[in-house]
């Protein structure tokens, strides 16, 4: 389980998504508040469908790992984790909206990050399917 690639992907994906609870995404003035100069984070907690959506991934990222003895299941939530992925992100640009100025923080990187993994974690796990299927034509 360990001795593979996908499963430190993997484990950097719910690492990653863990540390956007922290960091921000979008630094700004707020339009909903009524105070000048107020200057809000965006991250993981500012809105439910951002905590929820990203509690979801992380979680994906996380049960992947120990199913390592199906990779079929394995491949396909990290499918899933990619298109959640996305669509936190949207969600990220969307919420980003609400702000009157600000600037992205440099902690986006996490963020993407979260996507990459994903992608490293299926390549490696197609590539195991690959090798599995080549060693069944050889028995």
């Amino acid at each position: 389980m360990i001795q593979r690639i996908q499963s430190v992907w993997l484990f950097l994906a719910t690492l990653f998504n863990a540390i956007t609870f922290k960091f921000p995404f979008y630094t700004g003035d707020w339009l909903k508040d009524t105070m000048p100069n107020f200057i809000v984070d965006l991250n993981a907690q500012t809105t439910i469908w951002l905590t929820i959506l990203t509690v979801i991934t992380g979680v994906i990222a996380l049960v992947t790992i120990f199913l390592f003895r199906n990779r079929k299941l394995q491949l396909r939530l990290c499918y899933l984790g990619i298109f959640l992925t996305l669509v936190l992100l949207t969600l990220y640009f969307l919420e980003m909206m609400n702000f009157e100025d600000g600037t992205i923080a440099l902690w986006v990187i996490f963020y993407f990050a979260i996507l990459i993994s994903y992608f490293l974690a299926a390549r490696g796990i197609s590539k195991d399917q690959k090798l599995i299927k080549s060693m069944d034509r050889l028995r």
